[in-house]
């Protein structure tokens, strides 16, 4: 066993492909390398160098490959077509049972000479995203330009070069040195080389040379350096998990520092300053205890400041003044005119090349927030007030600057021209939740504006044929499903989602009204709250046993029957009944198909034993009430009424015999068990539940 260490430094590596390198490198050499038996492989991804280590066999074993060639007595053409493929002559074989056969020894071949041949092959098909070409004789192209590869096999440079015949290769060959940070010690402006001797000994210098090899360290310093500074302020850190990976992939010795905000920004909204930071400078906001904006930041510097960091603190506070005054002025200058002056200027925007344009989308939206408003307890005005409103600050310069920030600009805008609070609540809120952690909006016009942007997204895309497939969703569609569940679920709303489709429908393009994907919608809906309840830990065979045969799109309803079975089938009586339920389905099946169905009303004059009129009576007062209880939405009550009939159930599979020698009791006793088999299929499939 030998121990490998790849390194390959470069030029800048972008934050965004760092991790994905890092998994191509290792894929790419355990398929080259499988002979090799390659173990315990780990990478290290970085601003300037992507690495590998692992234990190797020493060798790639000698063996012998046996190739069975034509039979004895074929053609002429067959042998020569035989040894021309494996570059060999007639003498090379011999007869075996007939058949010429070629006996191939290859020899034993050492890790070291094994990795020389093919590791830079390797290096010129890495997958980057994009590459690049530099100075001139080579056609080798790396993400930046490639500075140095070191590559040790237990202690011995493993030699290879990646030129070829008639390529230099930028005359990049294998050696044992590497370059800590290109800022050390201080005031250097570039990393003395150093030796490796192996993988402890390369780790320990970069380390000593201000490197974290590790994106998991660099992550958990800044982290906890920021949050420890913030905290000595009083301030909490805005989190943002995908700032801190970007920032990890920036430095490679991460110093957390903070910087304040000059106070006549502070006006701006409080998203603002934070997108504006996050998108120009990768930096981090914070906030008082209270939630409102913070006047300083923090960032993350790639070098130890012999000053304490106030130069650094200095110019990254200059920094910030320009991109702040940037925003201002957009914030000044957007708020000069109304949004309802730009709804005109929708109509010049396109939304979709068969959907239409921004303006004739509000249109839709306007009738559709009106029509859901009165079932979400929303004033159809307000509604309508703020989907007329909703897209206008598409418009504004500061969208225009940081499209990510479309409807919280609304927000604000609508709230300068006094518009009513909750119509500028609804415009701020109309694309909550943006996830699964995002907060769900409550207040009812803002639930009637994000329901309408979502059906009509919906119904459109469909429409057109633009439904998600596999994993390819490039208009959100998954995600604007899931909005609608989680507003629903959130507000505990009864909607009948397959009435709204269809209102929602009737508002696109004639030609498209009525499109044959639209009838998918439902179960679109269906399979992602499905999807969203195996998610949370729900178990996957009740909600199959539920939505089995279930065209009811009341999301509510649904839900109080998963939740109703889940908990009849915690309970002894629940798990009886089902196993019962399940007994009594399969002697149906098989009995059936001899001379079924067994069907209608039991002749109470063929019981023959106490335990089938016993059955009979319990069903008999069982199924009206959990008919009764299933009409009235009282689920629990069903589930309970059905479960009672364990005791009676277990008796009559205890001491009566289905299948009788007479075949009127034997027909009697099926009708029985098929009127049991019929009451459970109100609740659900049970034959879908395991146990």
């Amino acid at each position: 066993m030998a121990e490998l260490l790849l390194e390959l430094l470069s030029e800048e590596i972008p934050a965004r492909m760092q991790e994905t390198a890092g998994e191509d490198l290792v894929r790419l050499f355990q398929k080259t390398f499988a002979a090799l038996n390659p173990r315990e492989v780990k990478t290290f991804t970085g601003p300037r160098r992507i690495a590998l280590t692992c234990q190797l066999n020493t060798e790639v074993p000698a063996e012998t490959v046996v190739e069975r060639g034509p039979r004895e007595g074929a053609p002429e053409q067959a042998l020569a077509g035989f040894t021309r493929k494996h570059g060999v002559s007639k003498d090379d074989l011999v007869l075996e049972n007939g058949f010429w056969v070629l006996n191939r020894a290859t020899p034993a071949v050492s890790a070291e000479v094994s990795l020389a041949e093919r590791l830079p092959e390797i290096l010129r098909q890495f997958p980057w995203p994009k590459s690049m070409r530099w100075g001139t004789g080579s056609s080798f192209t790396w993400v930046r330009p490639l500075r140095r590869i070191l590559c040790i096999l237990d202690g011995t440079v493993v030699p290879f070069s990646l030129a070829t015949d008639t390529d230099t290769g930028h005359g990049l060959t294998s050696g044992n040195l590497t370059e800590g940070h290109r800022f050390f010690p201080v005031g250097s402006t570039s990393a003395e080389p150093f030796a490796v001797r192996n993988v402890a000994d390369w780790r320990e210098g970069l380390n000593s040379r201000r490197v974290m090899v590790e994106a998991s360290d660099r992550r958990q310093a800044i982290v906890k350096g920021i949050n420890e500074l913030a905290a000595q302020e009083g301030l909490n850190i805005v989190p943002d998990a995908g700032l801190v990976d970007e920032v990890a992939g920036l430095v490679e010795w991460p110093v957390p520092l903070l910087g304040r905000i000059d106070e006549t920004f502070m006006e701006l909204p409080a998203e603002v300053m934070q997108v504006s930071m996050r998108v120009n400078q990768r930096y981090f906001a914070l906030r008082h205890s209270d939630g409102t904006a913070a006047p300083r930041f923090a960032f993350v510097a790639n070098i130890e400041p012999t000053d304490g960091g106030a130069q650094v603190i200095a110019g990254n506070e200059r920094v910030l003044r320009a991109r702040f005054s940037d925003a201002r002025h957009f914030w000044d200058l957007d708020r000069k005119q109304t949004l309802e002056s730009r709804v005109a200027g929708l109509d010049r925007v396109t939304f979709h090349a068969d959907l239409g344009s921004q303006g004739e989308r509000v249109k839709r939206l306007v009738r559709l927030a009106e029509i859901i408003a009165p079932m979400v307890g929303a004033n159809p005005a307000h509604a309508a007030r703020a989907a007329l409103l909703s897209k206008s600050d598409l418009s504004t310069g500061m969208v225009g600057e940081f499209p990510e920030l479309q409807g919280v600009m609304g927000g604000y805008y609508a709230r300068h021209d006094r518009e009513p609070e909750d119509v500028s609540t609804a415009i701020a809120e109309q694309y909550m939740p943006r996830g699964p952690a995002d907060s769900v909006p409550t207040a009812p016009v803002s639930i009637a504006l994000a329901l309408a942007d979502r059906f009509d997204m919906l119904v459109g895309f469909f429409a057109v044929g633009a439904k998600p497939s596999g994993s390819g969703d490039p208009y959100g569609v998954r995600r604007a499903a899931l909005g609608i569940i989680n507003l629903i679920r959130t507000n505990s709303l009864r909607l009948d989602l397959v009435a709204l489709f269809v209102k929602a429908s009737e508002a696109l393009p004639p030609a498209i009204q009525n499109a044959p994907d639209l009838d998918l919608l439902p179960g679109f809906i269906a399979e992602r709250l499905r999807v969203q309840l195996r998610s949370e830990g729900a178990r996957h065979d009740i909600l199959a046993a539920i939505s089995v045969g279930n065209t009811d799109s009341d999301i509510v309803r649904l839900l109080a029957r998963t939740d109703a079975l889940a908990s009849m089938l915690a309970t002894e009586d629940g798990k009886n009944l089902l196993a019962a339920t399940k007994r009594a389905a399969n002697i149906l099946r098989i009995e059936d198909k001899k001379d079924g169905p067994h069907e209608g009303t039991p002749d109470a004059s063929l019981y023959t034993q106490a335990e089938e009129i016993a059955l009979a009576n319990a069903l008999g007062a069982v199924i009206p009430k959990v008919e009764a209880a299933f009409g009235e939405e009282r689920y629990s009550d069903a589930m309970r009424e059905a479960a009672s009939l364990r005791s009676v159930l277990d008796t009559f599979f205890d001491k009566v015999t289905v299948n009788a020698d007479d075949a009127q009791v034997r027909g009697n006793r099926l009708k029985l068990l098929s009127e049991l088999v019929r009451m459970t299929r109100l609740i659900a499939d049970f034959s879908q539940i395991d146990g």
